[in-house]
């Protein structure tokens, strides 16, 4: 496949973030678990994909979210959060807010309902894009900036809202290959050239016993491999122990267990995304991409639930923004006009099963909450894991 090349200055930055995985291998033994590397291209301080200062989102970057697509998403997403908001406390914090476009949706729409929340809190690694859902926020909203605040890290406890789009898929994951021998977890080493490449080693501790769990609840054939992220689990357990009232609306592409490990995906998930091109391979121009895995939802619950969450709904994205009402919210714009058109097109595509609708799913997580969720009132997968 032909990508778009890159500029001088990109392939620069690529170099010295190259450089220094390959040092961070061979300071290791020669070998890093695939977790450890993908954590070092999106995140390596001031040269991983999401710390440095990229575009990455919209027409000029690598891909576009719901939120850009179109505003009436933000809109649709407001009523499940003003319902949570009004039945355990008015704040929210969102956790990865890219270009801050959600954000600026979601505040104006909560604004109309009569329900704005006391504060808005962001939690983003990146200076970079802090800028931009400041300029973003400013722009859209600025009557509204006072009530935003930036956060360095989780807050020790929190009640209210936490609003995670597209956020599960970009932290790291192991490789693991299910063989005739064992288990094994793949890593990257080095060529004699000091190129990347595969490098297998025997699974071990926690996440062999998860790939055993796994092994044995699909009936994975030799030959299988696939992602399993411990990160992923960490953080839905973690907010078992930080919040006291309230929900977690989690929205990402992925599968329950028993889809993720289909045998028709026996090479799993993973994929690379630059300049709007989808492709497999972690080791093309680090920093420049964006690398992620699908979401295992099964493993999800069941690390949020042993931490003392319940599962308050669960169902693909297309029926939560039904149900959450974007079709309502479509129909405030005057048919045949540019706007109707172009919204009405964003909608598809989110709503569609063959385009967002279905791959992405929608995960409701919380503590405190008896009402029935506004997302999850009506369609067949609800509550399906």
């Amino acid at each position: 496949m032909s990508l778009p090349d890159a500029t001088p200055d990109a392939l620069a930055h690529s170099a010295r973030l190259t450089d220094l995985l390959r040092r961070e291998i061979a300071g290791n033994g020669g070998w890093l678990p695939f977790s450890r590397f993908m954590e070092g291209l999106l995140y390596a301080p001031g040269l991983g994909y999401y710390t440095a200062g990229a575009r990455k989102f919209g027409a000029a970057g690598d891909f576009v979210t719901a939120p850009g697509m179109t505003g009436l998403f933000g809109q649709a997403l407001a009523q499940q959060v003003a319902q949570v908001m009004a039945v355990s406390v008015p704040s929210v914090l969102e956790i990865g807010a890219g270009t801050g476009r959600l954000a600026a949706d979601l505040l104006l729409e909560l604004e109309r309902l009569g329900q704005l929340p006391t504060e808005y809190c962001i939690l983003d690694l990146s200076a970079d894009l802090r800028e931009r859902q400041q300029a973003t926020i400013a722009a859209a909203a600025p009557h509204l900036l006072a009530r935003v605040r930036w956060l360095d890290a989780l807050p020790t406890r929190f009640s209210g809202v936490v609003v995670a789009n597209e956020l599960l898929d970009a932290m790291p994951a192991d490789i693991v290959a299910w063989q005739e021998t064992g288990i094994a977890v793949r890593g990257v080493g080095l060529d004699d050239a000091g190129g990347f490449v595969w490098a297998d080693r025997p699974a071990s501790g926690t996440l062999l016993a998860a790939a055993e769990e796994i092994g044995a609840q699909c009936q994975l054939p030799p030959g299988f491999e696939s992602e399993i992220s411990l990160a992923v689990r960490a953080w839905a357990a973690e907010w078992g122990h930080r919040l006291d009232c309230g929900a977690l609306l989690l929205i990402d592409y992925g599968f329950p267990r028993r889809e993720f490990y289909h045998p028709q995906r026996g090479r799993g998930t993973l994929m690379c995304h630059y300049r709007h091109h989808a492709h497999p391979d972690p080791f093309y121009l680090p920093g420049l991409q964006d690398v992620t895995v699908h979401v295992d939802f099964t493993a999800v619950i069941a690390a949020a639930h042993a931490s003392g969450l319940e599962l308050l709904g669960y169902t693909n994205q297309g029926q939560f923004l039904i149900n959450c009402g974007i079709l309502d919210c479509l129909a405030q714009i005057p048919v045949d006009t540019p706007d109707y058109l172009r919204a009405s097109a964003a909608v598809g595509k989110l709503l569609m099963p063959h385009e967002m609708g279905e791959l992405f799913k929608v995960m409701a997580l919380g503590r405190g909450i008896e009402t029935s969720l506004l997302g999850f009132t009506m369609g067949d997968r609800c509550g399906r894991l």
